[in-house]
């Protein structure tokens, strides 16, 4: 018998917006098609690249009515957690390469009330998350490799997604599959099938001709015109 999966939740990237007008893209997309907004932060040492820090978070928080999932590309996350807390972050996430003590890292963003989530880099195993796995409520699966934009989608990320989403079932776990980097209309919908639950979009959603809103809704609309299966058999489109 077939069950109807869930619709999978829609995260632009910030790091693709219009950083000289980041209250306007906020509140562009505040009655949009987004779920939650995906805030990049990068320190320059764990990726090569330096994007976000504390007060552009909060300047955006205060104008965000989704909430904001802060994933965390940076060295010793540890230190920061409690500050990105009480800068808006919702959904907290960091890195499993970062952390040599993840589970404590992880109890930490729950004490703090936030939803705790690790994030693999696409040459992580999934199996590294197997003693942890019960305690999350998001794995976020880089499907480039993090640092920067633009970049193209690893097509190995599929198997990944695919294999995450077993390791999630046998562990009893209820933690959402995010994926991020290169998601676009091509490749969402096999996403999904493979058990994404969260699909992040940067430059295809923010340098679309017909802009973030328009994009992020047509987007939708592809994926609400897909059957969702959850028995693993193909996605199809609707008659």
């Amino acid at each position: 018998m077939n069950i109807t999966r869930r619709a999978p939740l829609l995260a632009p990237s910030f790091l693709a917006a219009d950083l000289a007008n980041l209250q306007a893209e906020t509140e562009r997309l505040a009655d949009s098609a987004a779920d939650w907004l995906h805030f990049d932060v990068m320190d320059g040492r764990f990726v090569p690249n330096i994007s976000f820090g504390l007060p552009v978070l909060q300047a955006v928080a205060r104008h965000a009515k989704q909430p904001l999932d802060v994933h965390l590309m940076i060295e010793e996350p540890q230190h920061y957690l409690s500050a990105f807390r009480d800068a808006g972050a919702s959904i907290i996430t960091v890195h499993l390469e970062a952390c040599p003590h993840l589970h404590r890292v992880v109890q930490q963003i729950k004490q703090l009330g936030c939803k705790a989530g690790v994030a693999l880099n696409p040459h992580t195993p999934v199996a590294m998350l197997e003693d942890i796995a019960a305690d999350l409520d998001v794995v976020l699966v880089m499907s480039v490799n993090p640092g920067f934009g633009g970049q193209a989608f690893i097509p190995n990320t599929l198997k990944k997604v695919a294999m995450l989403k077993e390791l999630l079932v046998d562990a009893g776990s209820d933690a959402l599959i995010e994926v991020d980097g290169g998601v676009s209309l091509d490749n969402a919908g096999p996403l999904v099938e493979a058990g994404a639950d969260v699909l992040v979009a940067g430059n295809f959603v923010f340098s679309a001709p017909a802009g973030p809103v328009a994009t992020l809704a047509s987007l939708r609309d592809h994926l609400a015109g897909l059957e969702l299966r959850a028995d693993g058999s193909s996605l199809s489109r609707r008659q």
